[in-house]
């Protein structure tokens, strides 16, 4: 089978796109306000969808611009240096590799019960169904207990359903979400971390300068005017569920992904018991095209 499947990235949506095209970029970099005004936007962005519900965001105080999610990442990384990195199997794979490059101490959360010095990070939608992930609230509840500290990586909201979730767990330190995913713009790096406490970590101190990302916010600020958070879920809901229909596999909460439950797409497996399949190069094409492809990608019988 061919490898159209494996990775996800952004629909390469056409209104999108051109609308992308036709943003002016002239005063962006003179503009002192643009990095603070995208940070309100984002937010109110996120509490203006009608099919997700994250409650408790307002506890996070401070909301400040990450280049992408990776950004924010790598600051959680640092500040928990001292401890054991945990993640799900199938979780992102940007983690196992900074973990592996740099810090030899870490684990999946499957492998072993977690402890007091460990310090967590779970995708919500998770990587590797685009749904929340089954045993999430359970591993909050004993990281409130131990309390450690826990990343909630948001980058699939904004192509996602029925996605509900509290945010007042008291471990959570750190929430983050980018429109990498959602919009075709992942070379600008686009993303928001929200924060409890300022703690002046180096992405404050950038913040405090005024010398972030104003190209980048500019254009997030422009998206998020003009596209809610619901626009492309909605948009290609019905082509993601004849995307699974045709090949026999479980729509996922997130446009983009299928799930293969009875492992006939094993070349896609990350590490669980089931198969993400990537749909987002499918999804731009008219029917007849699209059907062309998945039939002769098809494991039917």
């Amino acid at each position: 089978m061919h490898n159209i499947f494996k990775n996800s990235y952004a629909i390469q949506d056409p209104e999108i796109v051109d609308f992308i095209k036709h943003i002016d970029f002239s005063e962006a970099l003179w503009d002192n306000s643009v990095t603070k005004n995208f940070c309100n936007a984002y937010k109110n962005w996120i509490l203006s969808s009608a099919d997700n519900n994250f409650i408790g965001l307002n506890n996070f105080t401070y909301a400040i611009y990450s280049n992408g999610a990776s950004q924010a990442f790598d600051m959680f990384y640092i500040k928990n240096k001292n401890r054991r990195f945990r993640c799900f199997k199938g979780e992102y794979v940007y983690h196992k590799l900074a973990w592996r490059n740099n810090w030899n101490d870490w684990t999946f959360i499957e492998d072993s019960p977690l402890e007091f010095n460990d310090a967590v990070v779970i995708s919500l939608p998770f990587s590797d169904t685009g749904n929340k992930h089954v045993e999430m609230d359970s591993v909050l509840e004993i990281c409130d207990r131990l309390q450690i500290p826990v990343l909630i990586d948001c980058i699939y909201f904004g192509i996602c359903n029925n996605i509900n979730f509290d945010l007042s767990f008291n471990c959570i330190t750190d929430v983050v979400f980018s429109l990498s995913k959602t919009f075709p713009v992942a070379n600008a790096r686009i993303g928001i971390r929200f924060t409890k406490t300022d703690d002046d970590d180096l992405m404050f101190v950038y913040d405090k300068m005024n010398y972030n990302n104003r190209l980048g916010s500019h254009l997030g600020l422009n998206l998020l005017q003009n596209f809610s958070p619901d626009f492309v879920y909605n948009k290609y809901k019905s082509k993601q569920l004849e995307c699974c229909s045709v090949l026999n596999i479980t729509p996922s909460n997130t446009v983009l992904f299928g799930v293969d439950n009875f492992k006939k797409y094993n070349q896609y497996n990350r590490g669980t018991n089931t198969n993400r399949l990537s749909l987002q190069d499918l999804l731009i094409l008219n029917n007849l095209q699209m059907k062309e492809i998945l039939y002769a990608n098809s494991n039917k019988q």
